[in-house]
């Protein structure tokens, strides 16, 4: 038998997902080892394999945060960076917007630039919007530059020349100057050649930054695997939710930024509802995603670091990239998220998490502050019986919460129940009612570890009726990553090209390449679209490209009512073109075994096979005490499994305990077990909605 392996490295979690050609699937959840994220890894795997022959492991897919947290962390390399003749000032100048409490800060000081103004360097060349040389290049310009580069000690450069789209002639020149001396130069027409220098410079920047990295991460990742006797191939998730080879990621890693929540992504979106929101809760963040008609929404642009409200990210903060990655929204409400008091003595829920060290109370590993985990503890939605969790220091964790507030450790727990509900319900209000979609027509997918715990409650919020917790909820993401095929973005600017279909098949070539197939292989599927903008504006739509111009009108018409909400029509311009290729990656054949192995959200991490002993066990239904308000407080419930669902829906108030993760059932729900082994919310009474 032949196995894939699915990594997937979370701020609190790496999950880690097994299947196989007939379809069993192991998993193993550990906690994240952030001083060495490599080890969890092989933590995992080797749990996640356990008697298996790890030469049989053909593929390894792998999402990973490095690149987020290398850019928000500023852990990145030095980066020069080299650009036409008068514009060396405009990164260290930057875009920035006051926004949120900035806007009233007298002393409001901007963030510091990607690179420092000393480290930008200016060659004399000049190319304009259409690709004509203006001003040829000056070599001595360039070899002096890359002196001055050398001198300061920096390996890594980023070149952005002037409307470089057009005509890449002299960046590819001054890249092959600058490497004579310079270890990792990246090029603007090779990362991403598309028009709005600035947006450009940043995601070249951003690329040159964190590409030595991701290479060095990618490269001990391969060797640490092949100490356990893995040599497969690694294969890494993008940010637009295709699989990337490690070798690709290194050279494009700024595609990977948004790894990590885009695997989650996929999953919802396999779970066979045509329209659905991701809803995605680990132990650090909670995200949410838009999926209609099975196809994740996809953006072209999006903000490394930035401010804005409740997940949502405003232009003109951050980081700009210009790359394809899936369109959710983001905030920091995990199971590790942090309930505190502010100066007004105001109860606060995150952003702050206790991650994996010290992690909650209830971890015993030396924890003290209150968390959302503590709580859902406190609350009985978790329990110790199942989980090596601690409730007495949930429970003094708690207590030095309610004392303050003036109430009881159960309602101090619920209060941050609640206001955790409402963080993660706003990051759901960004992706729909934000952007004219009634999420009341949606399936609410739940998924992570906490995710299935909140979900319910998070769906009552917008009267969204049915919420989806597919198997293996507590490690969606790294299942995701089996399902990922491979595949990459190619986008090209040219304002108005006399040949089209020129530059889509040369975009199709670039793109087979950077995978390793052929445009007419088996199996091989190329999307193509194009940016079009009414001529004498500056900003654009995506639509799907069609070679009449009539109907690519129309459907830019109908794209900008859509978006605006105005009916305009005049002549138009294309500016861009894209391609997206997507490669079969030979995914596990669905099975009907099921071999489920896993820890839950256990801070030591277990994993093996599921014995005969324990399934007899889990086939009696348990109970214990839980609260909800709706009774009125604590209330004996009963606790299933999905082994002991069979037959008629079971009414809430109950509790659904998997391996990975707690399903919690609240009054005026059902749950009912699909053939999928996916457990199916409904809502049966009329809910009040925000």
């Amino acid at each position: 038998m032949d196995y894939t392996i699915g990594v997937d490295v979370g701020g609190t979690f790496t999950d880690v997902v097994l299947g196989g050609t007939c379809g069993a699937i192991a998993v193993a959840k550990c906690l994240s080892t952030h001083y060495d994220p490599i080890a969890g890894i092989v933590t995992g795997v080797t749990r996640a394999l356990g008697d298996r022959d790890p030469a049989q492991v053909r593929r390894v897919v792998h999402a990973t945060t490095l690149a987020t947290n290398a850019v928000l962390e500023r852990k990145g390399v030095r980066v020069a960076f080299v650009t036409t003749q008068g514009f060396r000032a405009a990164v260290p100048l930057g875009r920035y917007a006051r926004v949120e409490e900035d806007r009233y800060d007298l002393r409001f000081s901007p963030p510091p630039p990607p690179v420092a103004a000393g480290d930008c360097f200016e060659v004399v060349e000049r190319v304009s919007a259409r690709g004509a040389v203006l001003t040829p290049l000056d070599l001595d310009s360039v070899r002096r530059a890359a002196a001055a580069i050398t001198a300061r000690g920096i390996t890594s450069a980023a070149v952005c020349l002037l409307h470089a789209y057009a005509n890449p002639a002299h960046e590819r020149q001054v890249a092959e100057l600058l490497r004579e001396s310079i270890p990792d130069v990246v090029t603007s027409s090779e990362i991403w050649p598309e028009i709005r220098e600035y947006e450009r410079a940043t995601t070249t920047i951003m690329s040159a930054y964190i590409g030595p990295l991701m290479a060095s991460y990618l490269s001990q990742l391969r060797e640490r695997l092949a100490e356990i006797g893995i040599r497969a191939p690694v294969h890494v998730m993008e940010s637009s939710g295709g699989v990337i080879s490690a070798e690709l990621a290194a050279r494009r890693a700024v595609a990977t930024i948004e790894s990590g929540p885009a695997a989650g992504v996929l999953a919802a979106a396999g779970t066979g509802f045509p329209d659905v929101i991701s809803f995605d809760m680990g132990g650090t963040t909670a995200k949410a995603c838009v999926v209609r008609g099975g196809t994740p929404e996809i953006t072209n642009e999006f903000h490394v670091g930035g401010k804005g409200s409740f997940g949502g990210r405003r232009a003109g903060t951050g980081v700009p990239i210009k790359t394809p990655a899936i369109d959710l929204a983001e905030v920091g409400a995990g199971g590790g998220s942090v309930a505190w008091l502010d100066a007004a003595g105001a109860l606060r829920v995150g952003p702050h998490s206790a991650g994996s060290s010290p992690g909650p109370a209830c971890y015993g590993l030396g924890g003290s502050e209150p968390t959302v985990t503590d709580a859902n503890l406190v609350l009985g939605y978790l329990s110790s019986a199942s989980l090596p969790l601690t409730p007495d220091l949930a429970a003094k964790a708690l207590d030095r919460l309610a004392s303050p507030l003036g109430v009881s450790r159960e309602e101090a727990a619920y209060a941050v129940h609640e206001i955790v509900c409402a963080s993660m319900a706003s990051a759901v209000h960004v992706v729909t009612v934000q952007r004219g979609i009634d999420p009341r027509g949606f399936a609410l997918v739940a998924f992570g570890g906490a995710g299935p715990m909140h979900a319910a409650r998070v769906a009552e919020r917008f009267g969204i009726g049915t919420v989806v917790v597919p198997a293996h909820c507590g490690v969606a993401s790294a299942a995701g990553l089996l399902t990922g095929a491979l595949s990459t973005d190619r986008v090209l600017s040219r304002l108005d090209a006399p040949d089209p279909s020129a530059v889509f098949t040369a975009l199709t070539a670039d793109a087979a390449a950077d995978l390793g197939v052929s445009p007419s292989d088996p199996g091989v599927l190329v999307s193509r679209s194009v940016d079009v903008r009414f001529r004498g504006q500056s900003h654009d739509l995506t639509v799907e490209w069609t070679p009449s111009r009539e109907v690519l009108a129309s459907r830019f018409f109908a794209r900008y009512e859509e978006v605006y909400g105005i009916a305009q029509r005049g002549e138009i311009e294309l500016v861009s073109y894209r391609i997206r290729l997507t490669a079969p990656a030979t995914p596990p054949e669905p099975g009907a075994t099921r071999a489920a192995v896993g820890s839950g959200t256990a801070p030591s991490g277990t994993a093996g096979d599921a014995t005969a002993a324990s399934d007899a066990a889990a086939a009696v239904p348990r109970g214990r005490r839980v609260y909800f308000p709706e009774a009125g407080g604590y209330a004996d419930v009963p606790v299933h499994t999905r082994d002991t669902m069979a037959g008629a829906p079971l009414p809430g108030p109950t509790i659904i305990e998997d391996a990975e993760s707690t399903i919690v059932v609240p009054p005026g729900w059902t749950a009912a077990l699909a053939e999928t082994r996916a457990v199916h919310l409904t809502r049966s009474t009329t809910c009040q909605t925000s």
